[in-house]
């Protein structure tokens, strides 16, 4: 919402240095006002141009190029509209409606010298009421907002709410399962149907370290009438009976016969 007008400031939009204002005949038709029957060599004022805005409103001010002394003011609630009118053979000359603030209105023609003049003061009037239109969108958007009801989410007094967590619980329990190792070594579930005690491992055979049978190679066994003939290559004694510088007699001599 906009504030008072009282309590707004005036800005400034435009200020053109040179204008010159026309005395306009009465409209002949409705073809629109034209420049060419103006007496454009003969205005009857020069002088400066200023927009200013304040609120919604903007003012078209004349004033005196060295004092600033206000000759005319248009103020301007709508653009375009009937208080500034563009004429139909030229885009440097327009009518305006100036007020004298005690309810007298006349119609003048503005013009200026400068093209590009013309083109910034038709702009600064056509971007003020874009803003004026925004405004007022927003303004009705809030006024909307606040005249609808709001919703109210709260708990009410003795009121709870039920979340099922069932889905949480189907996972945990499936990666529990997932994890579980089946027993009885690498033994894969029985088959559907059959009982789990027909099933039975089969038995793991016991592997038995051989003994070593005791080695009598180095023990004589004296309790032995008949001890086993041994190959001659396998005697532990070696070849002392046979040995070439004695005889057999005198080799057995040098040993105790058992």
């Amino acid at each position: 919402m906009m504030a008072d007008s009282s309590d707004q400031y005036e800005s400034v939009l435009c200020v053109k240095s040179e204008v010159h204002v026309y005395r306009i005949p009465p409209r002949s038709s409705n073809r629109g006002y034209r420049a060419a029957d103006w007496k454009l060599e003969e205005p009857a004022w020069s002088g400066r141009m200023k927009i200013t805005a304040k609120g919604k409103t903007a003012f078209i001010k004349l004033e005196d190029r060295i004092t600033g002394e206000l000759f005319a003011q248009a103020p301007v609630d709508q653009y375009p509209g009937m208080v500034v009118e563009a004429v139909s053979d030229s885009s440097r000359y327009f009518v305006t409606r100036i007020e004298d603030g005690n309810g007298r209105h006349a119609f003048i023609g503005i013009g200026f010298a400068d093209r590009g003049d013309s083109f910034d003061f038709n702009v600064a009037l056509q971007d003020h009421f874009k803003w004026v239109k925004q405004e007022g969108e927003l303004a009705r958007q809030e006024a909307a907002q606040i005249s609808a009801p709001k919703l109210d989410l709260g708990f009410k007094e003795g009121q709870t709410i039920k979340i099922n967590i069932g889905n949480i619980k189907k996972k945990e329990s499936g990666g529990a399962a997932g994890k579980s190792r089946p027993m009885g070594g690498s033994l894969l579930p029985p088959p559907p149907g059959v009982k789990s005690s027909a099933m039975v491992p089969p038995p793991t055979a016991q592997q038995t370290t051989p003994t070593a049978p005791p080695s009598t190679g180095m023990i004589l066994d004296f309790g032995d009438p008949a001890p086993a003939a041994t190959p001659p290559s396998q005697d532990l004694w070696g070849d002392f009976t046979s040995a070439g510088s004695g005889s057999a007699q005198d080799s057995r001599s040098g040993w105790v016969q058992f």
